[in-house]
């Protein structure tokens, strides 16, 4: 008995130096983080952040050139004349990094950390600003939609200010800080509208009360949002969200906006057509997802699919590999060898990144088994590295893969897997694109998995992209991304009328191809 009581006091003191050991670390994160940085030490980050591209990226001059990558980072060194704390560095080197072209490259703005008891504390209240979806028309920000009528604000006001500071300010200065791949011109205001509060946030902190002037009709009126407090009725919902049923699994249920990743349905009586849409190419049941939604179709006999990656950002590779093996009438391959920088790359991912003692003890056992398979996924041909990959072997397609005409919506908020899937279904013509340009490069972009960087002095995140993944076609070198084959674009009005003209379109064709037969 003595020998457990023992066992127990002594995994209680393990449990308090954890808890205070974690306290002590966000004191001094924060600290760090409000603290200056001396001019020498932000030019010693900034050439560490560039040694480290030059190193990691396999396709770093993809859209730049070296010598105007060299002049931008050699000027950004003589602009830093004083101290800045990392957030105001973050705004100096962001930019930067942003005219790389990748868009998946970017560093990780510096935030406030939080002790437990404020996490708990701001889960219990609602958002403020994320109770409304936002619309971007050059440095413009519109509400198009108001679930809870908050203030009675109507969809299509414009926000002019926020605690008397001009949006459009706001929003030149994070412009600057997205960039898609190459010189596609369609996915910023995507983008723009989902990150703008998170680096409003990062900036200002998580204020209970902000002052808002807006514009409606011709009319200017300022409004007053507060943090409410949830009730226990929103408390209650926010657990019966959280419960994973079957259901949620499957179509891969997200908590936080109460939505599903996956959805499928058939648009009309006779199931004539299918219609899927895709928010994010997560790979949670996927393969179930689309056995079972495939198997619904060629049940149903459908002559017509509609697959939706409008505002998908992207995600597995796996998944859309698995995705076009119910598209694709003969074996491919969806897409060309992975190259990299070297073979001891694979190495650089941070392989004890995020682990509690308990796992960085187990992953320190299975380290060796770890470096043994990550140096034989690489191989040398023709004086270049590679990376083994499922998707670029070839693959058959599945018994129940879909026979009819299928139709592709895209948009600017369509990037990378999304880009990769649709650049390949438009090259091998088995599929109609309509929409507008997507945001990811037609032909391919630099991600896979990463190298987790902090740069020394600052401690700002660098994750680095390591694997350049292109779609197995003829490139098209045009620097842009994915064009459509119909061009058709959505107003902020098609938005706040629940109108989409896209789908429209392709509803159209299909009952004229109907009518035709």
């Amino acid at each position: 008995m003595k020998k457990i009581q023992n066992t127990l006091k002594n995994y209680s003191i393990i449990l308090l130096a954890a808890a205070l050991s974690a306290c002590s670390s966000v004191r001094r994160h924060n600290e760090r983080s409000t603290a200056c940085i001396g001019t020498e030490e932000l030019k010693e980050d900034i050439d560490y952040a560039y040694l480290k591209l030059q190193k990691m990226h396999p396709q770093l001059y993809w859209y730049i050139s070296k010598k105007d990558l060299d002049y931008k980072f050699d000027s950004l060194k003589q602009t830093i004349d004083q101290p800045l704390t990392p957030l105001q560095f973050y705004f100096k080197l962001q930019p930067v990094i942003a005219d790389i072209r990748e868009g998946h490259l970017a560093l990780r703005i510096p935030r406030k950390k939080f002790s437990k008891k404020e996490i708990k504390s701001l889960e219990h209240k609602k958002g403020m600003f994320s109770r409304f979806e936002y619309y971007v028309k050059d440095n413009r920000l519109f509400i198009v939609q108001n679930k809870d009528s908050i203030n009675d604000i109507k969809p299509g006001t414009e926000v002019l200010s926020i605690n008397h500071i001009p949006v459009s300010d706001y929003i030149k200065k994070y412009r600057a800080l997205i960039s898609s791949d190459g010189y596609n011109d369609t996915f910023q205001p995507y983008f723009l509208k989902d990150v703008f509060f998170n680096f409003y946030t990062a900036e200002n902190g998580f204020a209970d009360k902000a002052y808002l002037e807006t514009l409606y009709n011709g009319k200017k009126q300022v409004y007053i949002l507060h943090r409410e407090s949830k009730s226990k009725t929103d408390l209650e919902k926010d657990k019966e969200q959280e419960k994973r049923t079957p259901e949620k699994k499957v179509n891969d249920y997200v908590a936080y906006n109460d939505s599903y990743n996956r959805n499928f349905k058939f648009l009309d009586k006779d199931s004539t057509t299918a219609y899927l849409k895709i928010q994010s190419f997560s790979s949670d049941y996927s393969d179930r997802f689309y056995k079972e939604t495939f198997e619904k179709i060629k049940n149903a006999g459908s002559s017509y699919l509609i697959i939706d990656v409008r505002n998908n950002y992207g995600g597995s590779l796996h998944e859309i590999n698995n995705l076009y093996s119910y598209l694709a009438p003969e074996p491919y391959v969806l897409i060309k060898p992975s190259q990299l920088t070297s073979r001891i790359t694979p190495l650089k991912t941070n392989y004890f990144r995020k682990s509690s003692p308990f796992q960085y003890a187990f992953k320190s056992l299975a380290y060796p088994t770890y470096v043994f398979a990550q140096t034989f996924s690489t191989y040398k041909k023709d004086g270049k590295v590679y990376y083994k990959m499922k998707a670029a072997k070839p693959t058959k397609p599945k018994k129940d893969a879909f026979q009819g005409k299928v139709f592709v919506l895209i948009n600017g908020g369509s990037f990378s897997a999304s880009s990769i899937i649709t650049a390949k279904l438009k090259y091998d013509k088995r599929a109609v694109l309509v929409g507008e340009e997507t945001g990811g490069a037609n032909d391919g972009t630099v991600a896979g998995f990463y190298s987790y960087q902090k740069l020394p002095h600052s401690r700002i995140n660098f994750p680095i992209g390591l694997l350049l993944v292109q779609p197995n076609i003829d490139f098209q070198n045009t620097k842009r991304g994915v064009s459509p084959d119909v061009t058709i674009k959505e107003s902020m009005q098609d938005i706040i009328g629940n109108k989409d003209p896209q789908l429209e379109w392709v509803k159209k064709e299909i009952a004229k191809e109907k009518g035709n037969r």
